[in-house]
């Protein structure tokens, strides 16, 4: 605060000064002489459920009074005078008292700068309040994550955190997404982060429900995943669920839509087709009388629905939390959709007053949908649209051709189900030991089981005719059981805060599966339900497997804080797993960081009243990922070849042993080093944001090289050679625009770029000049031909090839002379924005998402601006004016931008008033991915990037991503 020095301050009486002062007396004797009156009220929070304990204080005098367990008080109070109600992490609201003023009900805003500094973040093996931070964390709540129709949890977050890709590269409801932070940093191995749920590590995300979670905290650089040791170099994300809190309320929230597809490609209509046979006066054409758009054919409105109800009941001593969720997508396409049933419970018991706590979750969900082949949607291109759907006899029609079997035959004469089991379940102690310590104990079970049958019958033109009907049943699981151990130390000597962590991790995972196949069955009635029915038996027909992997580990944290201004800390973890090798078998990884709070310097006193928050971050460390090693891959193994031997002692003939695998006692972990340095700042009391630059340096790259025999048993081997590096930077923006009694208007953006190239990939013992990738074998001319190359001084995902240089008279596609790199599938950037509005008890937001700079090949354009397609096969609407007559050719002609922003979810709401505090009634209609803002000419810019199969390249895989409307209704009851 900014003081006044009085030493020598002279005051001069004039003649205004006395009419002022004699009219304050006045004023101040109005004031004494007004009376008394008692006012009562309840206070609520933005969600319409009461505030206790907020502190309703009569300005200028001491009379204070505390809102009840009801969020409810009364007070005496002078008419004329102000009230102010305050409660932490809440706007402060004033209220003057008229003669009228009897009653009052006020609704207190959440201040999000005052949350920042009392709000609690997960870091791994604890909390810590945001202001104490010193790596780069990311939080988002409940109320900000993406709603909708989401069928795999990852998708809430969605465009919400910068350097946090989600790619979507599918429709299908039953499928997943990519999840990287801050780019890949590996070739082989996972690139997604670490999820960790409650405290459990290394957990499948969607064991986990978006209704049933709190708040999602992202652990960015090395300083904070450090803790995780070899399993941390991807980034970790924290889910926290809502567990019990004090005081029994009801949920439910639901809504139901209908999805249809928004883009298709544009091809021939039959009607276009005949033309062209007309017009070119091809005699030998062949019109079926039909008129099929065979990809609308494929297609039907997907139905939507969604409900979840929850119950919570709390006290400061015990509470119990359950929900039960049903979600039902049917997806665009027909035959395929996913249905979902889930159902978890949490409970808390505090005993010894308050000395132990016992902590018991449980989360479990069912599965089931019908994968689908995607061959239908090649087929659905190359369809003469001549060809009707059904024959004069109603049955499927069918014409010969190469990749011209009837996609509506291949989609309706299968039966495949799918049904999977996802149960996680945790029992946590909490002991108070003395007056500092806290001793936490953490043991878990997760287990994930999924079941596939599948059968074509005998008239099925793919697989079925040709094996006279085929049947096949897979069952794999796998269970993780972990026990974590560790001890929390807190103290607060004046200015000096300090905590330490130490703890002991142990993982064991165990794997195992089996599957079966026939074929040649008398009878179709048996579907898949007797494989024993089948007369055709071949090797490889019965299948089984295990595996078993452990993990060991010791870690430990130590933070320092001085002042609010100063903070340290600093983390070390020790990894031991089976899966490395013998000479490798312990890994450490250490980080440090620290940061300095600017803003509450002295010098920093000016700024003040517009700079409200400045600190500095600085931090450094070590991470590893493990899991591109796999059980068993640092030992020789023997396996079961295609070589037989016979045995004079049996007189039969046996399958032969050989050597599948080298061993390399020297198999370790990838190695991620990482600095960041960042800034937090908040604006005006209205702006806050974050901007992050970090340099990740990846070390000992697992990749499978060519070794030569002898002396090598087996001519391949996995080894750690490579390097690999990522850069960039991130910023974060929040702002309440307008912050109004009844109007408010809050947007949030997030914008990242990231730099990949590989730096290395050969050594003296295991080399390698390039690796080709992104294979293009199946497409018309191009067996064995691949697009992309892995290779040093490029990102993964390089374009390789010939640079198009134009289109000649003639309509041949003038090409480069050499090969070289023409693009390549890594955005320059991404971003995320979110806007929300509130009037009164009206609601709207919207939320997008983008990215920019990526180059994705679209060979499903290559393949169809084809002059050999027609009349047999389908071909573009606008190949006919675009003057190609070259046959297909891998180039850059056919490397497109395919940068986009899609406009996300649009969301209106209204929320019924209602007088009993507590109940909460909002309905709402809610709009998903409404457009796309993009010049790719395919069906939909968001093409997978990641893996190196055959990142970015569209090849007639998309499952169209639906446009979806819904209407919902959220309904809470509390007391």
């Amino acid at each position: 605060m900014n003081s006044t020095n009085t030493k020598n301050v002279h005051f001069k009486w004039t003649n205004t000064s006395l009419v002022f002062m004699i009219f304050m007396l006045f004023l101040s004797a109005g004031i004494f002489a007004q009376d008394k009156k008692l006012i009562s009220g309840v206070i609520n929070d933005n969600s319409n459920l009461p505030l206790p304990g907020v502190t309703v204080a009569e300005t200028g005098t001491t009379n204070v009074s505390v809102t009840d367990a009801d969020g409810k008080f009364s007070m005496q109070v002078t008419t004329g005078n102000t009230i102010e109600i305050s409660y932490v992490g809440f706007v402060t609201q004033s209220l003057p008292i008229d003669a009228n003023t009897k009653t009052i009900a006020i609704t207190l805003q959440e201040d999000t700068f005052m949350l920042d500094a009392v709000e609690l973040v997960s870091v791994g093996y604890g909390t810590m309040r945001k202001s104490d931070l010193t790596g780069a964390i990311s939080t988002i709540g409940a109320d900000d994550l993406v709603k909708g129709a989401i069928s795999s949890t990852e998708q809430v977050l969605q465009g919400k955190i910068a350097g946090l890709t989600i790619t979507r590269g599918t429709g299908d409801p039953s499928g997943g997404s990519s999840i990287r932070l801050r780019g890949g940093t590996s070739l082989t191995a996972s690139n997604n982060p670490l999820i960790v749920v409650d405290g459990i590590a290394g957990v499948d995300i969607n064991v986990v429900q978006p209704g049933d979670i709190k708040s999602i905290d992202v652990l960015k650089d090395a300083s904070a995943t450090a803790i995780y040791g070899s399993r941390g170099a991807n980034g970790v994300i924290i889910i926290t669920t809502k567990g019990g809190t004090k005081g029994l309320s009801v949920n439910y929230n639901g809504f139901t839509g209908v999805g249809f597809a928004s883009n298709r490609l544009d091809l021939l209509s039959a009607d276009q087709w005949r033309g062209y046979v007309r017009e070119n006066n091809i005699t030998d054409a062949i019109d079926f009388g039909g008129n099929t758009n065979w990809q609308k054919e494929l297609q039907q409105k997907a139905y939507t629905q969604s409900h979840t109800l929850s119950i919570n009941s709390g006290n400061e001593f015990s509470g119990l939390r359950t929900s039960l969720s049903f979600f039902n997508n049917e997806g665009i396409i027909k035959t395929t959709g996913l249905e979902r049933l889930s159902a978890n419970i949490s409970t808390y018991q505090y005993v010894l007053d308050k000395a132990l706590k016992f902590d018991m979750g449980l989360y479990a969900n069912i599965d089931k949908w019908s994968p689908l082949d995607y061959r239908i949607f090649e087929r659905a291109i190359n369809l003469n649209p001549t060809i009707p759907v059904y024959g004069p006899d109603g049955k499927f029609t069918s014409v010969g051709g190469t990749l011209y079997e009837n996609p509506v035959e291949i989609l309706t004469n299968r039966t495949v189900d799918n049904k999977r089991h996802r149960l996680l379940g945790y029992f946590k102690t909490e002991a108070k030991l003395f007056n500092d310590f806290l001793a936490v104990v953490n043991t878990s079970l997760e287990h994930n089981a999924m079941k596939g049958s599948t059968y074509k019958p005998s008239y099925a033109v793919l697989e079925g005719l040709s094996e006279r009907g085929y049947a096949q049943k897979t069952y794999g699981e796998f269970t993780n059981a972990q026990i974590e151990a560790y001890l929390n130390y807190t103290k607060l000597l004046g200015n000096h805060s300090v905590n330490a962590m130490v703890g002991y991790s142990y993982l064991e995972n165990i794997y195992e599966g089996f599957g079966a196949q026939r074929s040649g069955f008398e009878t179709d009635l048996f579907g898949y339900n007797n494989l024993g029915a089948g007369y055709n038996y071949r090797l490889g027909d019965v299948y089984s497997y295990k595996g078993k992997s452990n993990l060991a580990s010791f870690f430990g944290r130590a933070n320092y804080s001085y002042d609010g201004k100063y903070m340290f800390t600093g983390t070390v973890r020790r990894d031991g797993s089976s899966r490395f090798g013998s000479n490798n078998k312990w890994g450490v990884f250490p980080s440090a960081s620290a940061a300095w709070t600017i803003s509450r310097e002295s010098f920093m006193q000016p700024t003040e009243n517009w700079l409200t928050n400045l600190k500095f971050r600085v931090g450094y460390g070590v991470t590893g990922n493990q899991d591109g090693i796999g059980e068993y891959k640092s030992l020789s193994i023997l396996g079961v070849g295609q070589d037989s031997y016979y045995d004079p002692v049996t007189g039969t003939w046996s399958l032969a042993y050989s050597p599948t695998q080298n061993p390399n006692p020297d198999l370790k972990w990838e190695s991620t080093a990482q600095t960041n340095i960042g800034i937090d700042f908040s604006l005006f009391n209205r702006i806050t944001g974050s901007f992050e630059w970090y340099n990740k340096q990846t070390k000992d790259l697992l990749y499978t090289y060519q070794v030569p025999q002898p002396p090598y048993l087996v001519g391949t081997m996995l080894a750690n050679v490579g390097e690999l590096s990522n850069k960039g930077i991130e910023l974060t923006l929040n702002a309440n625009i307008v912050r109004g009694d009844k109007f408010t208007w809050d947007a949030n953006v997030v914008f990242a770029k990231n730099k990949q190239k590989i730096e290395k990939l050969s050594n003296q013992i295991y080399e390698t000049d390039e690796i080709f990738s992104g294979s293009l074998h199946g497409l018309s001319g191009m067996s064995n031909q691949f697009s992309q190359i892995i290779a040093e001084g490029y990102p993964v995902g390089t374009f390789w090839g010939y640079e198009s240089l134009g289109v000649d008279e003639s309509g041949e596609i003038i090409l480069g002379t050499e090969e070289k790199a023409i693009g390549d599938v890594q955005p320059d950037f991404t971003i995320g924005l979110g806007m929300n509005f509130n009037y009164g008890n009206f609601d709207a937001g919207f939320t997008g998402y983008g990215s920019f700079g990526q180059e994705v090949l679209n060979a499903t354009d290559m393949m169809l601006y084809d002059s050999n397609r027609l009349p047999a096969y389908n071909v573009a609407d606008d190949y006919l004016t675009s003057g190609i007559t070259s046959a297909p050719k891998f180039s850059s002609y056919w490397i497109e931008d395919a940068s986009f922003f899609r406009l996300q979810t649009v969301t209106l709401g209204y929320t019924m008033p209602f007088k009993k505090a507590g109940t909460k009634l909002r309905l709402y209609v809610l709009g998903e991915n409404l457009a796309v803002f993009t010049k790719y000419s395919g069906v939909d810019p968001e093409i997978d990037l990641t893996g190196l199969s055959n990142p970015g390249i569209d090849r007639f895989n998309n499952y169209p991503r639906p446009t979806t409307i819904s209407f919902g209704l959220n309904f809470t009851l509390a007391n």
